[in-house]
């Protein structure tokens, strides 16, 4: 193995990220500066943060909600079922 080729390793590398968050970790680099960690992503912090100009979100959240309001259609089909019962008997 060839000598002086391997950067070195740091133990305590001082981690900052853009939210004011901070920690430690071991690095190749002496400092390390993140736009996004664990503290303030929103898969870790469950809260969703949608960028949407063209209104495409709440265009699909009206049609999912327009789905789920119809009737299936079995419901369909038994409300036929009974319009066509009562027409028979009149």
């Amino acid at each position: 193995m060839k000598t002086d080729i391997h950067p070195t390793y740091n133990e305590d590398v001082k981690v900052t990220c853009a939210c004011g968050n901070t920690f430690t970790t071991g690095s190749t680099d002496e400092k390390i500066e993140v736009e996004i960690c664990s503290n303030c992503h929103p898969f870790y912090t469950g809260v969703e943060k949608v960028v949407d100009s063209a209104g495409r979100v709440e265009k699909f959240k009206a049609r999912m909600q327009a789905k789920t309001d119809t009737k299936s259609k079995a419901e369909k089909k038994a409300e036929k079922r009974e319009a066509r019962a009562e027409q028979e008997e009149a």
